[in-house]
């Protein structure tokens, strides 16, 4: 639908040049001293020099030669009406549509021939006829480089949010495949000595399976809204990490949760990005790091969310490919703040963020 209006709004537009072209040329040629015949002539020709507007967007070359040559009729039975009648106009569409090695070329062959005007006029018509044709070229050239640079920076926004969109499932998913992949391992373990427990790591998969499909049921409706409705659900903050806490707990991974400062309170999207960076910590910690156990610090004071995880694992292997500890940085970089993951030199790993509120809500 918005393609379709795209297209109408062209096209209406593209008539009203047209008509405002063929206007000028008419109100001209009936003040002329042309003969009849001369003057009927000349407004079939400007007619078609106007229309060629209608479809030059198509075949923006071929319109412009049946303007040109509309406009030598023009110019022969009118020279008043200006250089080959108004295929300024033309040119101009042709200077929008097409590079400069293209339309530069054209403007020369409508240029070439105005020396014709010292015969059938003077300098100053000489000058009117180059000064037009140059003037509507500059015009397209500048809606063309316009047009080009707004492309860009859609590209750019474009590019921008699948960065986005691309962190936000990774940290979603990976979190938690990574507790139904060990709680898996686990209930396979003791299903048949300890059914009790098998239980209680299925009754984990079930919660991680339903915790996954309900955040990704968010995005996918935050992703095909058009209307500017939220989410089905809130986006997780640091109200959420007790809940994310507990989670890993009970997958087997004992988690101190340290908190100072009313972070609570701090802009949606700081929040976010605070529980992203905390849960894929907690996943590294739990999928590659082997860890036995791991602190987590959330600290705001003096307009700065400080965030610490410690575990006393291994470094998490670096895998082609692999986003997580790229994204925790980038997620602190959009933020005007920073990132380090780095082993600890007694042995285990620490990620520690630094988030400036300020600078977001400013």
């Amino acid at each position: 639908m918005r393609c379709l209006s795209r297209s109408r709004f062209l096209l209406l537009l593209d008539g009203g040049i047209a008509m405002a072209c063929l206007g000028v040329s008419l109100l001209v040629l009936l003040t002329s001293d042309a003969g009849p015949g001369a003057t009927a002539v000349a407004v079939g020709l400007a007619a078609l020099q106007a229309s060629c507007l209608l479809w030059i967007r198509r075949r923006p070359g071929y319109a412009l030669a049946v303007a040109a040559l509309a406009g030598v009729g023009l110019e022969a039975l009118c020279p008043a009406l200006g250089w080959l009648g108004l295929v300024a106009a033309p040119l101009s569409y042709v200077a929008r549509l097409r590079p400069p090695r293209f339309s530069l070329v054209a403007l020369a062959v409508l240029v070439a021939p105005t020396p014709w005007k010292l015969v059938s006029g003077g300098w100053r018509d000489l000058l009117l006829a180059v000064t037009g044709l140059g003037l509507s070229w500059s015009i397209g050239e500048l809606l063309r480089a316009q047009a080009q640079r707004r492309c860009e920076w859609e590209r750019q926004v474009r590019a921008t949010e699948r960065e986005r969109i691309s962190r936000e499932l990774h940290d979603v998913v990976a979190h938690h495949v990574a507790v139904i992949a060990v709680q898996a391992v686990a209930a396979e373990d003791v299903f048949d000595t300890h059914p009790a427990q098998a239980r209680a790591a299925l009754g984990s998969i079930n919660t991680a399976a339903r915790s996954a499909l309900t955040e990704l049921r968010a995005m996918l409706h935050a992703l095909t809204a058009d209307d500017g409705s939220d989410p089905d659900g809130p986006q997780p903050g640091l109200a959420q990490l007790d809940a994310l806490v507990d989670a890993v707990r009970a997958v087997g991974l004992p988690v101190t949760l340290r908190r100072e400062g009313d972070g609570e309170t701090l802009p949606g999207g700081v929040q976010l990005s605070a529980y992203r960076i905390v849960q894929e910590s907690l996943t590294n910690a739990l999928r590659h790091g082997h860890a036995t156990r791991a602190d987590v610090d959330v600290r705001y004071g003096d307009g700065v969310l400080r965030l610490e995880v410690v575990n006393d694992g291994s470094a998490p292997a670096r895998r082609p490919g692999g986003r997580g500890i790229v994204g925790m940085r980038e997620r602190a970089r959009l933020l005007g703040g920073t990132l380090d993951a780095d082993p600890l030199p007694t042995g285990g790993f620490r990620v520690r963020a630094q988030l400036p509120v300020r600078a977001v809500t400013r």
